[in-house]
Order: C-alpha cells, then sequence, then structure tokens
C-alpha cells in the first residue's frame, strides 16, 4: 500500500518523509533595463560562452553549487544538457581569471517575451572580489540587449530558494529585480542519491530514511526463519 503524500498546511507546519529537502522558492522579475552603474573589474576577467565542453560547465556547477545544494544539472542527462549548452538561444557563460574559471552566468531566451537568469554565482574563492556585481551587470545588458527586435524580451525574469546563499535575494533585489510569487519545492536530497557529495551543505543536516528490513519467508512449518 502507498502511503498517502503529505498536504501542504498552508497556516502551519507540513512534515516530510526522512530524505527529503524542502525550500521556499522566491520568483522575481525586472520588467525594463535599469540604469547600470559602472562597477570595478579586474582586467584579467573574462567572459566565454560555452557551447559543448560538459565537463567543464559541471566542474564550475559543482564549484558554484555544491555548497549550495544545486542539483537540477547535477542529476540531468549527459545528452539533455547537451541539448540545452548547444541551443542558440541559451547563453551559458563562464567568467575566468588568471586562476582559472571563477563564475557562472547562464540567460536562457527560448521562452518568447523573456529572458530567464538560469543559474548565476561564483566560486567560493571569489565572494567579495566584485565578480558577482559585474556578472550580474553583464547578465542585465546582455537580457536587454534584444530589445526592438524579432526576439525582444519584456521580463527578465529568475528564482532563487532559502537553500541559497543568505546574500543571494538581497543581491538580486539590490539589482533592481521586484519579487513576485513563493513557492514550496521538495525534492530528494541529492546528497542520499549519490548526485552530490554527503560532505556538501554542512549546515544543513542530512536525515536519513529508515532502513526497511525486508520479510522473511515463512517456513515450511508455518513459522518464521529467525
Amino acid at each position: 500500500m502507498i502511503p498517502d503524500a503529505p498536504v501542504l498546511n498552508l497556516n502551519g507546519y507540513t512534515s516530510l518523509p526522512p530524505g527529503k529537502i524542502a525550500a521556499v522558492v522566491t520568483y522575481l522579475e525586472m520588467s525594463a533595463r535599469p540604469r547600470l552603474k559602472t562597477v570595478p573589474r579586474r582586467d584579467d576577467w573574462i567572459l566565454e560562452r560555452i557551447r559543448s565542453d560538459l565537463p567543464r560547465y559541471r566542474a564550475l556547477f559543482r564549484r558554484v553549487g555544491e555548497p549550495w545544494l544545486w542539483f537540477s544539472r547535477a542529476v540531468m542527462p549527459e545528452a539533455a544538457l547537451a541539448a540545452i549548452l548547444a541551443n542558440p538561444d541559451v547563453e551559458a557563460l563562464i567568467l575566468r581569471d588568471s586562476s582559472g574559471d571563477i563564475g557562472l552566468l547562464e540567460l536562457d531566451f527560448r521562452d518568447a517575451g523573456q529572458c530567464k537568469l538560469q543559474f548565476f554565482g561564483v566560486v567560493p574563492e571569489a565572494v567579495g572580489i566584485g565578480a558577482g556585481r559585474h556578472l550580474i551587470r553583464e547578465g542585465i545588458r546582455r537580457a536587454f540587449r534584444r530589445r526592438g527586435t524579432a526576439k525582444s524580451v519584456a521580463r527578465f525574469v529568475l528564482h532563487t530558494c532559502s537553500l541559497d546563499h543568505p546574500a543571494a535575494l538581497p543581491f538580486y533585489l539590490k539589482a533592481g529585480f521586484k519579487a513576485v510569487r513563493r513557492a514550496i519545492e521538495v525534492a530528494d536530497d541529492p546528497r542520499i542519491t549519490g548526485h552530490l557529495a554527503p560532505t556538501a551543505a554542512p549546515h544543513i543536516p542530512v536525515i536519513q530514511p529508515k532502513a526497511i528490513r525486508p520479510r522473511r519467508a515463512p517456513s515450511a512449518r508455518g513459522g518464521v526463519h529467525r
């Protein structure tokens, strides 16, 4: 018998089965390009578009997102990810400096009339050096650069969640995005499924499902094997 799924309590707590994680998701959007401030940038910063180098993409995705339990691309099959990166309406951009890849900016123009900030972040070593401010400015500029063309964008959208870096939501609000709705996301813990390292996001405890002991077959005498 399949147990009943938990029912979301909109005015209280909802218990989740062990092995699950949950997050409050905030959806944000921007309907017009704001005046972009000039931000300092280092001379060795280079932004590159990546179309087919899946190992490089996955390595950076993991470095940026593993501390915050980013798992969607970790569980995605190779063929599906390759198709996304090769799509001309998807711009996956890597920020690198003299030390290597340090930031990820992925823009998705596949839905008519909007651009989605699919992924955005910097590696832990690049936090606080201005790389994030440089990347979000570049993202906004690129999102609205198609204004007046057949692929004009009316909305620049994104979502972030309560598992993400605590500075993420204030950062997006300061950049000019407005919060428009919320949702609850529930998923299998990727550290339990093996898609992320067991040590990822140590500030979020892993709650393992209880092992279910298999039933023993009855003996020929009608008893139970011990």
